[in-house]
């Protein structure tokens, strides 16, 4: 089946989209924008929650809705209007049908790839008068940052029960299932001395933060869990024995018990080191640690039986696509809607190389998702 897509239309929306500065916290200017568009597109309602008194974004997630004829079950479809930096005076090059940015700041893609095929849906239902089940359109803020804008949102301003994030690589691909993740925060005390004058009278926080570090399993941990230490910061000057270092990291499973397993492992890891350490040193003074975790989202899993999935398997079959189904590495938005009990997969986008200047997104890529979103609207 062939829908009338504007493939320039949908090229100067992206672009356009692209180049409003929107990083975390600062969705202001595109949420107006598109409240601008929704509303010539004859939404019916735009709502906007008060998320922003907990995000202290400079606006609230934006609820869209589109009134539907087909008696069908409504859906939700949603983006984040929010981008990693480097992403303010964003520039979109093209040539040929391949976007990319001028090189000095990434291009926007995500999420604003699956923002402009979904205006474009819209665009096409009004234009042809389609019949289509009703839709509703969330945009929330600050995704990037932690998922705060979905950890704010108030839910209950959905009508709709199930839908789709559209935030993924590649094309044709749905996300079925991703990992519950937890954030450590471990803060590791030394004792401070002069490096040079007497440093037998310090504990080395970094030495301390080190051993534990070799001691642990990090990386791929098992089929369904990963950890990570991606920060570390202290240190006072090069002569001085530091006595504070902190690092920041991750645990990542699809299964709770072996996301609370693998944390409480890195906790008893760092524990067992400082005790050790502070029992061969004696002395007054002791280094110590303290170990903060944070739940930064949890698990998702859609049943491959679920109508949220099936009713893609069925619009790929009247396109003659194979849409293929994965259980993912990553969170995203999507892991909150589902914890709210609303049903959720995540589409891929047709993005490439995001979070980097090197971002690309090719408008065949974006021609076929909206393709693929129209037809699941009204199959």
């Amino acid at each position: 089946m062939k829908y009338p897509i504007n493939r320039e239309r949908l090229a100067k929306r992206f672009m356009t989209l692209c180049e409003i500065d929107s990083p975390s916290w600062q969705e202001r200017r595109v949420a107006d924008h598109l409240i601008a568009v929704c509303t010539e597109l004859g939404a019916q309602e735009i709502l906007e929650d008060d998320s922003s008194k907990k995000t202290n974004a400079d606006c609230g997630n934006l609820v869209v809705r589109f009134p539907g004829s087909l008696p069908k079950e409504p859906l939700f479809f949603a983006c984040h209007m929010d981008t990693v930096e480097p992403g303010c005076g964003v520039e979109v090059v093209q040539t040929g049908d391949i976007f990319t940015s001028r090189g000095h700041t990434i291009l926007g893609g995500d999420d604003k790839s699956g923002i402009a095929a979904l205006l474009e849906m819209m665009q096409v239902l009004k234009e042809t008068n389609t019949p289509h089940r009703s839709v509703e359109i969330l945009l929330t803020t600050c995704e990037e940052v932690g998922l705060l804008g979905a950890k704010s949102l108030d839910h209950t301003l959905l009508r709709a029960k199930s839908g789709y994030a559209l935030d993924s690589t590649g094309i044709d691909r749905v996300i079925a299932g991703a990992p519950a993740a937890n954030r450590l925060k471990i803060k590791v005390h030394g004792i401070a001395a002069h490096a040079g004058l007497n440093p037998e009278q310090g504990v080395s926080a970094f030495c301390l933060a080190a051993r534990a570090i070799a001691d642990l399993r990090l990386g791929r941990l098992d089929e369904q869990s990963t950890a990570n230490f991606g920060l570390i910061n202290g240190g006072v000057a090069t002569n001085i024995v530091p006595d504070l270092i902190t690092i920041e990291g991750e645990v990542r499973s699809h299964s709770a018990d072996k996301l609370n397993n693998y944390t409480r492992e890195i906790e008893e890891t760092f524990r067992n080191v400082v005790k050790n350490w502070a029992a061969q040193a004696g002395g007054v003074k002791q280094p110590s640690v303290d170990i903060s975790v944070q739940k930064e989202y949890p698990s998702m899993l859609v049943e491959s039986e679920d109508p949220v999935l099936t009713r893609v398997k069925r619009a790929g079959d009247v396109l003659e696509r194979e849409i293929s189904f994965e259980v993912a590495g990553g969170g995203s938005d999507a892991n909150i809607f589902n914890s709210y009990g609303l049903t959720t997969a995540i589409i891929a986008t047709g993005m490439k190389n995001v979070h980097t200047i090197e971002e690309s997104l090719d408008l065949r890529d974006l021609y076929s998702l909206t393709e693929l979103l129209l037809a699941v609207v009204l199959v």
